[in-house]
């Protein structure tokens, strides 16, 4: 047994846990969960025209890493899926790029005492600008919206923190759905002068996949 699986095991003993993706017990997420993970890139592209892409499908397994990575703020579970976003963002690579991501909603830092999508950037190894977006106002509850509805409910809730004049950024968030407040930084970073070349997410919904993945598979 590998001595990573080994202290694994040991420390599911003293602290156990249950696979966020199925329930089993005795590891944050099982090896064949963590299988799922496996990024397959989709590019897609953002209401606005933005450019974007997803290391996974929001479904399933994925769906539930998320959602527990959202109620546990557990590094193991940001280490599962970062790989995700990292090959995501390695969509726009070349030349000195910043990641921003999307800030939280004041009431959803309150509530969890941490910001999953901070946790995720920096587990994925990517330079993240700081202080680069700020919301502005509260933009509300997206969830039960429809697409027309979620992008008038961004429009104008953020804004960049300082001038970002020549500044070369990805904007990185943890699920695109409608890609509207993805679409909403990318505006609030444009108007600060930066130079948005696109966005990168873990994983966004199945069905904004449109268009095509990096081995040309019709999405």
């Amino acid at each position: 047994m590998p001595l990573a699986d080994a202290l694994l095991d040991a420390l599911a003993v003293l602290f156990p846990v249950d696979c966020a993706g199925c329930g089993e017990p005795d590891r944050s997420v099982c090896d064949g969960c963590r299988a799922q993970l496996v990024p397959h890139v989709a590019r897609f592209a953002l209401p606005d025209g933005t450019p974007a892409a997803a290391g996974l499908a929001y479904e399933g397994t994925v769906r539930a890493v998320v959602a527990g990575l959202k109620e546990r703020g557990s590094g193991a579970l940001a280490g599962a899926l970062a790989p995700a976003l990292a090959a995501a963002s390695a969509e726009f690579g070349g030349g000195r790029t910043w990641a921003v991501r999307v800030p939280p909603s004041r009431a959803g830092l309150r509530r969890r005492g941490f910001d999953p999508v901070a946790m995720l950037a920096s587990r994925a190894g990517l330079p993240v600008l700081p202080r680069a977006l700020k919301p502005v106002r509260a933009a509300g509850e997206q969830k039960r919206l429809g697409l027309e509805e979620r992008r008038t409910n961004r429009q104008g809730s953020l804004v960049a923190a300082r001038p970002l004049s020549g500044i070369r950024v990805l904007v990185v968030d943890d699920v695109a759905t409608t890609g509207s407040t993805l679409a909403e930084a990318a505006r609030a970073l444009r108007a600060a002068g930066a130079d948005v070349v696109g966005a990168a997410v873990v994983a966004h919904t199945p069905r904004r996949r449109r268009s095509t993945d990096t081995q040309g598979t019709p999405q």
